[in-house]
């Protein structure tokens, strides 16, 4: 009897429904914690740097699975973070630089949400919300979170999302954002942000470990000691974030994830496309599936990739449209065809003008194409600092910082010898077939994806038409904006324009407080906001 009973049950379990098997295998929850401009080169396990400097991030890589070559597709903030939630480059979402949503597309907060999941995040939530109308279940940003800096608010925070997830009885897809180590970096002798946390060790410029892609000057020490004092902090963040994981009991059944949304905010590194722009630490623990200390030194995994990766995890259906590519094989120990590569982009910037650069990657060597470069271009973006302060007041550093400025049309570097990208080897006849197949790759690629600057890429000779096309043929940022943030931006314009009004009458009249115009923006900015959720 009872042998009969385990049979009927046996042809049960066989005949459930696939949508069953798939609701049993979707709790489990999802915890992806992320950096805001941390460099590979800071972390331990995967540079030998300082010492002592990320002990949470190091044991955790160490009892789980570490990627070598995992990148990020778009390193800037807010496009970084479109292409983690969209699992598409920014030229076929639409979100080519500080854009939201404007065609509906999934995304991940919210196919989670549909197959019955809470959804929190914890900082830079504005940047990791592609669609403005979505709302998530838990939200705490920068000023509930001490600057983004408070390791134990993280902990308060993300502990009781968890515990409520947990007596709910629902699965969760949290995303845990530290403000660590974006500038401004923790200067010891320097102005405080306000409730942001002490690191727990800090560190001196003598100690300091100077990337390749600097120069090793005094200011350029001095800057990085503050850098790494804040890359600290971020480690201690991620400790405490763990740490309220395994005090909610439900580390056992969750998956999780940490990578860095672009590289440090030096020169040649973040809003650019090279090694140190785009590599980042990609750090998984899964209990029960992944081995505890594998090292993958053979597939590249990026930022679309991670979409389609945790539908796969949690038995979920995976979403059409999607650039990325499910990598779970790999966490099971499997191998990948076709993932030799990582295509990077950047597009527009936070402020200038649109910057377009695409780039294609191996293990040994890669090419840059720079749409905007000629002479007098001029680029600067807000990540210089005093890295570069000392190195235009470097003699030694002038060709540097030149290259920095204008560029040129295309780069291509021995990455294996070269990782700083100091020698340029495009025009070096003795690279030009292995710089070919490059060219060839990235346009096939440019192609496949609709990339609309495969025109200026075809004409890269001569200049001035390449740069007609930037002019009138590449999308501008209002026509990639949805209307929501059109009217936010309009309105914030606004505003600024009537203080920069409320600020001359001052002067003349001695008045104080907010103009009637700027008070009438800044409604209008709500309005707006409010009617097109």
């Amino acid at each position: 009897m009872k042998r009969r009973n385990l049979i009927r049950s046996a042809m049960a379990a066989a005949m459930l429904p696939a949508a069953f098997v798939r609701a049993k295998a979707a709790q489990l929850n999802i915890l992806l914690i992320t950096a805001d401009d941390l460099g590979y080169e800071a972390v331990g396990c995967l540079n030998k740097g300082l010492p002592d400097l990320t002990p949470n991030l190091d044991r955790f890589a160490r009892e789980g699975m570490m990627f070598n070559h995992g990148h990020t597709n778009t390193p800037i903030c807010q496009p970084s973070r479109a292409t983690i939630a969209s699992g598409r480059y920014g030229h076929t979402s639409g979100m080519m630089g500080f854009i939201h949503l404007k065609k509906k597309i999934p995304t991940i907060m919210q196919s989670m949400r549909e197959q019955g999941y809470r959804t929190g995040v914890l900082g830079k939530v504005d940047h990791s919300t592609p669609d403005m109308a979505y709302k998530w279940d838990f939200v705490y940003d920068y000023g509930d979170l001490g600057a983004g800096r408070s390791p134990k608010l993280y902990h308060q925070y993300c502990k009781e999302f968890f515990v409520r997830c947990k007596k709910e009885g629902k699965p969760f897809y949290m995303m845990v954002n530290s403000h660590d180590p974006h500038r401004p970096f923790h200067n010891p002798d320097g102005r405080k942000m306000k409730d942001a946390e002490e690191p727990s060790k800090l560190f001196k410029p003598s100690e300091v470990v100077v990337q390749k892609n600097l120069s090793d000057l005094p200011q350029v020490r001095e800057e990085l000691s503050w850098y790494y004092n804040s890359v600290r902090r971020l480690d201690d963040t991620f400790g405490k974030v763990i740490q309220a994981l395994e005090e909610s009991g439900q580390r056992q059944n969750t998956l999780v994830m940490f990578l860095s949304d672009n590289g440090a905010a030096v020169p040649f590194a973040k809003a650019n496309v090279y090694l140190a722009s785009t590599r980042t630490p990609w750090f998984v623990q899964w209990p029960g599936v992944v081995t505890p200390g594998a090292v993958d030194r053979e597939h590249f995994v990026s930022a679309i990739d991670f979409f389609p990766t945790v539908m796969e995890a949690t038995g979920l259906p995976a979403p059409a449209g999607v650039d990325g590519r499910s990598f779970a094989p790999l966490l099971k120990g499997g191998k990948q065809d076709g993932r030799d590569v990582v295509f990077k982009q950047v597009d527009y910037l936070i402020g200038g003008p649109v910057r377009p650069m695409r780039s294609i990657q191996d293990k040994k060597y890669g090419y840059i194409f720079n749409a905007w470069s000629i002479k007098g271009a001029n680029y600067r973006n807000n990540n210089e600092g005093l890295c570069m302060k000392a190195m235009q007041e470097d003699p030694a550093s002038a060709e540097r910082v030149k290259m920095w400025r204008d560029r040129v049309v295309e780069e291509f570097y021995d990455l294996e010898n070269d990782p700083g990208c100091l020698n340029n080897l495009a025009g070096n006849p003795e690279y030009k077939e292995l710089a070919d197949k490059f060219r060839t790759r990235m346009r096939t690629w440019m192609a496949e994806t609709k990339d609309p600057a495969i025109g200026m890429f075809d004409d890269r000779s001569p200049i001035p038409k390449m740069q007609g096309y930037l002019k009138e043929e590449f999308p501008t940022k209002e026509a990639l904006m949805p209307e929501a943030q059109l009217k936010e931006k309009e309105a914030k314009a606004a505003a600024k324009k009537a203080k920069s009004s409320k600020k001359s009458g001052s002067k003349q009249s001695g008045g104080k407080g907010k103009s009637d115009e700027e008070r009438a923006a800044i409604r209008k900015a709500r309005r707006a906001a409010k009617q097109t959720e």
